[in-house]
C-alpha cells in the first residue's frame, strides 16, 4: 500500500513506526500540523519521528485547502492513515486517495467521540477502554469500525500512562487493518449512534477540584488530568492570595468532615470530600517543584480545619 500518514502528537508515532518497520507498505510522506509554539521549541513528536525515519515531512496550514488537496492527490496514494492530527478532514481531502482514510482513535467507539477520549475514560472511572481503527467519514469519529483492541484501566494509571499504552496497542491494530485493506479482506462494522458519547477537549479550569464530590471521583480527576491540565486546589494563606496547589497523586482513606476540610497535617495531608476523604501524596505548590506532600507540609502555612 502507498500511504500518506497524518499525525502530530505522540499518540500517532507508534503507528508510523509500525508501518515503516513492516516493510510491506510505502509511507510516501508524513503530514503534521505546523508548529505554533515559541521559536526554538522542539518539533512535534510526529515531525521528529519523520525526520528520524528519513521520511518527507509536509506541514500545511490546512490539509483541506484546495492546494493541499491537490498535493495529496499528487502522491497517488492508496490510503491516508490518520491519528492525533488536529484537524478534521473534509470529503475532498479524504477523496484524494484510492481508499480514502482510516483513523486510529483512543476509545472503544462509539464511546468517547472527540478530542480527549483517554482522559474522559479515566475521569469517569471506567474499568476498560481500548483503541479503534475506523474508516473515515465526514462525521466526527463516526465511520465504520475496521478493528479494535480492548484493555483494562489500572486503578492507579494516569491518562498519560494509559495513552502511551494505547498508542502501542493501537499501532498493532492499525497495521493489521492496513494489511487487510491491502488484501481486500477488511470489513467494517457500523457504529450504533444511539450509544455515542462525547469526549470534548479539556480546559485548564477543569482541573479545579470540587471537594463536594465523592473521594473516588476526586481520585479519578487527579489521575485523569495528568499530564494536562492537572488537578489543583487553592490553599488559604495568612496573608495575600490563596496558594494554587497542583495535586498529582492521592489515595482514598477513611475520614469525615466538611467538603474540603483539612483533617490531618502531621506528616500526612488528609482532606475530607463529599463522601470519604483523600490523602494527598504528591503536590506542587505554585512556583516550586513537584514533591511529596509530607515535604511540602514542613513549611506550609496550613492548619487543621482549614477549608480548601
Amino acid at each position: 500500500m502507498r500511504i500518506v500518514a497524518l499525525g502530530t502528537g505522540p499518540f500517532a508515532v507508534p503507528s508510523l513506526r509500525a508501518l515503516v518497520a513492516s516493510g510491506a507498505h510505502e509511507v510516501l510522506a508524513v503530514v503534521t500540523r505546523p508548529p505554533r509554539g515559541r521559536k526554538g521549541e522542539p518539533p512535534a513528536p510526529m515531525a521528529a519521528a519523520a525526520e528520524e525515519l528519513g521520511l518527507p515531512l509536509w506541514q500545511p496550514e490546512s490539509v483541506n485547502l484546495p492546494e493541499s488537496v491537490a498535493r495529496l492527490a499528487g502522491y497517488e496514494a492508496d490510503l491516508l492513515v490518520v491519528c492525533d492530527y488536529g484537524e478534521i478532514l473534509k470529503p475532498d481531502a479524504l477523496g484524494a486517495t484510492r481508499l480514502g482514510g482510516i483513523n486510529l482513535h483512543g476509545s472503544l467507539l462509539p464511546k468517547y467521540r472527540g478530542a480527549a477520549p483517554v482522559q474522559w475514560a479515566v475521569l469517569n472511572g471506567d474499568a476498560e477502554t481500548g483503541a479503534a481503527v475506523i474508516q473515515m467519514t465526514p462525521g466526527l469519529d463516526a465511520g465504520p469500525i475496521l478493528g479494535e483492541v480492548r484493555t483494562p484501566i489500572g486503578s492507579e494509571e494516569t491518562s498519560g500512562e494509559l495513552e502511551d499504552r494505547l498508542s502501542r496497542l493501537g499501532a498493532e491494530v492499525t497495521l493489521r487493518v492496513v494489511n487487510e485493506l491491502a488484501s481486500g479482506t477488511a470489513s467494517g462494522t457500523p457504529q450504533d449512534k444511539s450509544l455515542a458519547t462525547k469526549a470534548p477537549r479539556l480546559k485548564k479550569e477543569d482541573g479545579r477540584i470540587d471537594w463536594s464530590r465523592p473521594a473516588p471521583a476526586i481520585k479519578n480527576q487527579v489521575r485523569g488530568l495528568q499530564p494536562w491540565p492537572r488537578a489543583y486546589a487553592y490553599v488559604p494563606q495568612p496573608k495575600g492570595e490563596p496558594l494554587r496547589l497542583s495535586v498529582d497523586r492521592v489515595e482514598i482513606v477513611p475520614g469525615e468532615g466538611l467538603p474540603g476540610e483539612v483533617l490531618a497535617v502531621d506528616k500526612r495531608l488528609v482532606v475530607a470530600t463529599g463522601e470519604g476523604a483523600v490523602e494527598l501524596l504528591e503536590v506542587q505548590p505554585a512556583g516550586k517543584r513537584r514533591m511529596a506532600a509530607e515535604e511540602w507540609l514542613c513549611g506550609a502555612a496550613l492548619s487543621l480545619g482549614t477549608i480548601l
